[in-house]
């Protein structure tokens, strides 16, 4: 089967049931938390996939990784996961969830990547700024620092990608000198 059909069936099937509650921001707000858990430490991935580890304590890490206060769908869903073996399709699960409930409710991700660590005064002014050109959706931030830029900035919307970087214009004089040949 399809590993990508079996997160996206399951998380389709707890937005449902959460949405049927009022409750589908908590569960994304826990599924953001694990999602951030994965990302931070690659080798849960391993450890939901070890059969040597208990249900039990499988049960606890994804508990865990939601954040201090797990609501009861959230309990739940875990529960399911373990009971049909699926835990170690639970990163995925959680990606699957957070895309759901974003189309959903028309959130588009913006990331921010600086050369070098801004005050928030001027990055309050590149929020606003995005927030202006997409009036429509609802956004979340994220910020970087990546010094491989040079300067400027970096903004991708989803997968709009607006680059005033140094390194971006270093590439187009690059390239006009070797087209110029």
């Amino acid at each position: 089967m399809n590993d990508g059909l079996i997160p996206h069936r399951y998380a389709k099937a707890l937005y449902k049931f959460a949405a049927e509650k009022g409750n589908q921001g908590v569960v994304y707000d826990e599924m953001k938390a694990v999602v951030a858990a994965f990302e931070s430490n690659p080798d849960l991935g391993k450890v939901m996939n070890n059969p040597f580890l208990s249900r039990e304590d499988k049960s606890r890490l994804l508990l865990a990784a939601a954040g201090p206060a797990v609501e009861d769908d959230f309990r739940g869903f875990v529960k399911l996961i373990i009971d049909k073996n699926r835990e170690m399709f639970a990163y995925s699960m959680a990606l699957a969830y957070r895309d759901i409930y974003r189309k959903a409710n028309s959130i588009s991700m913006v990331r921010i990547i600086t050369a070098i660590n801004m005050e928030e005064p001027e990055l309050a002014k590149i929020r606003d700024l995005v927030r202006s050109a997409f009036k429509d959706r609802n956004l979340e931030f994220s910020y970087v620092v990546d010094s491989s830029i040079i300067g400027g900035f970096v903004i991708d919307v989803d997968s709009v990608r607006m680059d005033a970087s140094i390194s971006n214009e270093i590439e187009k004089l690059r390239l006009t000198l070797l087209s110029s040949k």
